[in-house]
């Protein structure tokens, strides 16, 4: 969360005791610089770096246009085509899943049952529904709207977009995916932990086999929250040896 606030924000908040050795990598002014260069605050990464850019990418006398100033639009560019194409995915993954479930017959509170699904999962954000195969009975289903509720009940179907527009404006950075992979592993790992706190060993290998069960399909990585859609076999790992933290933890 931490993070994420820090990714929205424009601006950089000061300190003497921040972690990030310069508050500046890339200087404003880099265009127009004669000899550019930049200041990662880690001397040897300079040594390496700034040699090159210098030599390459100083403007000529004479020349009329900036070496620097076509690689940043360039870049520029190419990073609005990788937010476009990022946005666009998740726009038409949602249009495509809304079609899927369009002939959905509902059921109690926000919970309606599809023949052309087959596997629970949340869709939306303003009014969010759980779509269930409608096949799904007995106690696999009370779990499944368990976990889809917990989801509901922790904001999930909100947090879980917010996390993919900040996957989408820093699609350049591998982190970025890594941390949008953990955030929605961590989702729903939060999730199963809520629904089994107060469950028995067979209650638990039952929610195993609902998870199992319903891990046959994957859907979109940007807007559904799916009950089986990501690192099943670790959370039924975790489902299963699961022990209530003590009082003093």
């Amino acid at each position: 969360g931490i993070v994420g606030l820090r990714l929205i924000f424009p601006f950089s908040l000061e300190s003497i005791f921040s972690l990030i050795p310069s508050a500046e990598p890339i200087p404003q002014n880099i265009t127009m610089a004669p000899a550019p260069e930049i200041n990662s605050g880690i001397g040897v990464m300079n040594e390496i770096v700034n040699p090159v850019i210098s030599e390459t990418l100083a403007p000529q006398v004479g020349a009329s246009v900036n070496p620097m100033q076509i690689v940043i639009a360039i870049a520029s560019w190419i990073w609005v085509i990788g937010i476009a194409l990022m946005l666009g995915y998740g726009i038409v993954s949602y249009i495509l899943l809304r079609v899927k479930v369009r002939v959905s017959v509902k059921g109690e509170d926000k919970v309606y049952f599809c023949d052309d699904v087959d596997s629970p999962f949340i869709l939306g954000v303003i009014r969010p529904r759980i779509y269930v195969p409608s096949g799904m009975r007995g106690e696999a289903l009370e779990h499944v709207l368990a976990h889809e509720k917990a989801h509901l009940r922790r904001g999930d179907h909100l947090w879980k977009p917010v996390g993919f527009a900040l996957l989408a404006l820093y699609w350049f950075n591998p982190l970025l995916w890594v941390a949008y992979a953990c955030l929605c592993r961590d989702i729903e790992s939060a999730c199963d932990e809520k629904v089994i706190k107060t469950m028995d060993t067979a209650a638990k290998k039952s929610y195993s086999e609902a998870l199992l069960a319903a891990s046959v399909r994957r859907y979109s990585l940007a807007c559904p929250l799916a009950f089986g859609e990501t690192s099943v076999k670790s959370r039924i790992k975790s489902v299963l040896s699961y022990k209530k933290p003590a009082i003093w933890i």
